[in-house]
């Protein structure tokens, strides 16, 4: 938050701890990206996979790499109970920045007969949150002794039809405590200008989510199957030739890179004209083009 509040225009990447209980890849993963984002946010079972800790990934990622994390937190498997029990567990482990989610129904993931909790939605977790550290108790105003301290960010979808009724329940986030945003990702420049402009009556910094695809495989998926994101077709065009290209698998990767960079390079150099606080690379398993996207954008 110290360079969102200084108005410099931020990076932050995305780490995914999957189903394993070894985090060196995600360790040299920000260890990568160290030197080109602010910090990185740890996913928590996303899509309702039954994937490690989070909590367990952020503090431990944290630690070994220097890098600063942003740990997910989501409703959908939780009561405000373990909600509360996994934020005090993390003020003691130097966690700083969370970002509150309500998270997918548990029908979407690998065990979809798993019950979905949803006591409390990201709005609610928002203003537990600023409880325990504005006014050090929880939901219910029992005290905690040596209260933790946060920033809470939240996520917003600029994709959803009306767009109104996705900034009004921002809105709702932000009296709750909100004090940041990562969008979904966005592949129309003038969506992420209209979200920015109607965003501006809170005042709260955005952080426009962006996703470099590392196949084409990746890409249709992603296109299919994520809810209220569709990849333009012209990019899922250039993406599929390099697919069916004669190209070796060295040549293929960095022309899947090449097609990232002609795309996303200009989206970000726009972005940084408007009142955007920075952007959110969602490149997971594929932290070199950050660096790399980073350095582009600048003209380096």
């Amino acid at each position: 938050m110290r360079e969102i509040k200084a108005r410099k225009f931020v990076f932050t990447g995305e780490l995914e701890p999957e189903k394993t209980t070894n985090l060196h890849e995600l360790i040299e993963g920000a260890k990568i990206m160290k030197d080109a984002v602010v910090a990185a946010n740890v996913t928590d079972n996303p899509q309702s996979m039954a994937y490690m800790s989070s909590l367990v990934a952020s503090y431990t990622v944290q630690k070994e790499s220097g890098l600063e994390m942003i740990y997910q937190l989501r409703c959908s498997d939780r009561n405000r109970i373990a909600l509360t029990s996994d934020l005090l567990g993390a003020g003691h482990l130097g966690i700083r920045n969370i970002l509150a989610l309500t998270g997918d129904h548990t029908s979407l993931g690998d065990t979809p007969e798993a019950k979905p909790v949803f006591d409390l939605d990201s709005s609610q977790l928002c203003y537990l949150i600023r409880k325990m550290v504005d006014k050090g108790t929880d939901l219910n105003g029992n005290n905690i002794h040596d209260p933790p301290k946060y920033h809470v960010g939240v996520a917003g979808n600029p994709n959803c039809v009306p767009l109104e009724a996705e900034i009004l329940k921002l809105g709702r986030k932000i009296e709750a405590g909100a004090e940041f945003i990562q969008t979904q990702v966005i592949y129309e420049i003038e969506l992420a200008r209209t979200f920015i402009k109607e965003m501006e009556r809170y005042k709260c910094p955005i952080l426009i989510g962006i996703f470099p695809m590392k196949s084409y495989g990746v890409a249709a998926y992603f296109d299919k199957y994520i809810p209220g994101v569709h990849v333009p077709k012209h990019l899922l065009t250039d993406l599929k030739a390099v697919k069916d290209s004669d190209l070796d698998k060295s040549a293929k990767e960095q022309k899947y890179a090449e097609v990232n960079f002609e795309y996303f390079v200009p989206f970000i150099q726009e972005l940084m004209k408007t009142k955007a606080a920075g952007v959110h690379v969602m490149a997971v398993g594929w932290e070199s083009i950050i660096v790399e996207l980073i350095q582009k954008a600048y003209g380096e």
